[in-house]
């Protein structure tokens, strides 16, 4: 592992747990408030109930709107908790980026899709009911248009691997590391990671697919934070992992 990483992780003068509570607070919290603050809208414009459900559910432009400002949030609140820390920014990972960042990014993708695929297979042998193809609920159904596509785009592929490599390979991540060695402080970032993403099989309950992709990316992600330092490889591989999805899921499915 880069020592000039574990030398900044050290440095990270915050208390380590209450860093990881703020990081967690941060991501449920923010999406919470903006949450009740977008539910607000269908009522000045005097909705009813069926009207306001609609569009807080699958409007684009609301589910923009909710992506953007919650995890803009969520990036405000670790930087205010932050700023008071000498190099806090760079703590976690929020250096300078070097050219090869980009280039360990994109190195990554066959790593995690090995350990998807591996992890699978593993997870499918020990608990066959697994439903390996239930759909994951990301909020937006079948976009049509430039515009719609576009929202979709940056709310998908720009906007998460930016605020959730900020808030788990950043703040979560560089907090455990200070009081954990790689492989655990790994482990448990991923783990609550997965966890996070649970909840998106919506109705049909707990996601557990979607739980083992989040848990084998974000393998992959950490030790990018580790080896370079810096975010920008795991935020460039999270975008990739993302834009495959989108393609698959949206600019495919239309053609």
């Amino acid at each position: 592992m880069s020592n000039d990483s574990e030398n900044v992780a050290l440095k990270a003068t915050w208390n380590p747990w209450i860093g990881v509570i703020v990081a967690l607070v941060a991501l449920l919290g923010s999406q919470i408030i903006i949450g009740l603050v977008l539910s607000i809208y269908p009522a000045f414009e005097h909705w009813n109930s069926a009207a306001a459900n609609n569009w807080l559910n699958n409007s684009i432009l609301a589910q923009f709107l909710f992506v953007l400002l919650a995890e803009g949030l969520a990036i405000g609140i670790v930087y205010l908790y932050l700023r008071r820390h000498k190099n806090a920014l760079k703590a976690i990972g929020l250096r300078r980026p070097k050219w090869v960042d980009p280039l360990y990014g994109l190195l990554g993708l066959p790593a995690y899709l090995v350990i998807y695929f591996a992890l699978v297979n593993v997870a499918t042998a020990l608990f066959p009911k697994i439903n390996t193809g239930e759909k994951q609920q990301i909020g937006f159904n079948n976009p049509h248009g430039a515009e719609a596509l576009i929202l979709t785009f940056i709310s998908l592929v720009i906007l998460p691997p930016i605020a959730e490599e900020i808030l788990f390979r950043g703040l979560v991540y560089t907090s455990l590391r200070k009081v954990m060695p790689f492989i655990w402080a790994m482990l448990a970032t991923s783990v609550l990671f997965a966890v996070g993403h649970l909840p998106e099989g919506g109705a049909s309950g707990p996601l557990y697919i979607a739980a083992i992709d989040t848990f084998s990316l974000s393998l992959v992600l950490v030790y990018l934070r580790e080896k370079t330092g810096r975010l920008y490889s795991s935020m460039t591989l999270h975008a990739l992992k993302n834009l495959i999805a989108f393609f698959a899921l949206f600019v495919l499915h239309l053609s």
